[in-house]
């Protein structure tokens, strides 16, 4: 994929993973739009990268259809959406213990949201022959994301409506990718790239964005930008009690370590 004079929506992009594809595609020369429910910040970024800020929030049908008419009237057609905005509120207790409303969010935000973006430009990719949606997902969308039940089955449905799309739509010129980091050091889990500093395990945001323009350029569908999760979803795939047993292990070693087992945490144990 070429992405010079390319029209590219990312929701979620004024702050982490989302500004930084924003800025790697302005960089590459595309005309990109950041939408966030963070007006502000999202006007700060689109300034600095030529671009257009648009508020949005992705839990409204009508924000998304309005952001592609939008960017429809100021750039022209969408060739690109990035369906990013996410979030993470982890489990007060056991692995049903978090309210409704969490679990509601969650489908909303991860799952919702991508269905949305798919209704407001499939049409017009069909019809052109040419369109491409990338949906950021998480490694927890293949493997599972210890202390946040919420998080991983909207992550998971992620993953499947991503496959669901490729499926359908790849007769059609319509290109699908779906995007499963691991840690990244963004503030949905409280850290920043000093953080990652010589964390392998870590990445930083700038990493992510990075693996996204390389996996979009193969047209590749499942985007990692940590390898090794491709080698976790093997040993998933083929011997799942041994890797639920050492998710458990994992899990009974960060409450040992740090008294909880949270994202922000876990990452130094893997």
């Amino acid at each position: 994929m070429e992405f010079a004079g390319r029209t590219i929506i990312v929701t979620g992009g004024a702050s982490g993973i989302g500004a930084a594809m924003c800025r790697h595609f302005a960089e590459l020369k595309a005309h990109v739009v950041v939408a966030d429910l963070n007006l502000s910040a999202a006007q700060a970024l689109a300034v600095s990268i030529d671009g257009l800020a648009l508020p949005c929030d992705v839990t409204k049908e009508a924000d998304i259809q309005r952001v592609v008419q939008q960017t429809l009237e100021h750039f022209g057609p969408v060739d690109v959406f990035v369906s990013n905005a996410g979030l993470g509120r982890g489990q007060p207790d056991h692995a049903a213990s978090a309210p409704d409303e969490d679990w509601h969010l969650n489908w909303m935000v991860h799952v919702m949201a991508h269905v949305y973006a798919a209704r407001a430009v499939l049409p017009a990719m069909i019809e052109r022959g040419d369109g491409y949606l990338v949906n950021v997902a998480s490694a927890a969308g293949i493997l599972n994301q210890i202390g946040d039940a919420a998080y991983t089955a909207t992550k998971h449905a992620a993953v499947s409506f991503a496959e669901s799309l490729l499926i359908t739509h790849a007769d059609d010129g319509v290109g699908v990718s779906v995007v499963c980091p691991q840690y990244v050091a963004t503030p949905l889990i409280g850290l920043n790239d000093s953080d990652a500093k010589d964390l392998p395990t870590l990445l930083t945001a700038d990493d992510v964005a990075a693996s996204v323009v390389e996996g979009m350029k193969a047209r590749q569908f499942r985007i990692l930008p940590h390898p090794v999760v491709a080698d976790y979803a093997q040993i998933r795939a083929t011997n799942p009690d041994q890797w639920l047993g050492g998710m458990s292990a994992l899990r009974r070693k960060a409450l040992r370590t740090f008294g909880s087992a949270q994202a922000q945490d876990i990452y130094k144990l893997v």
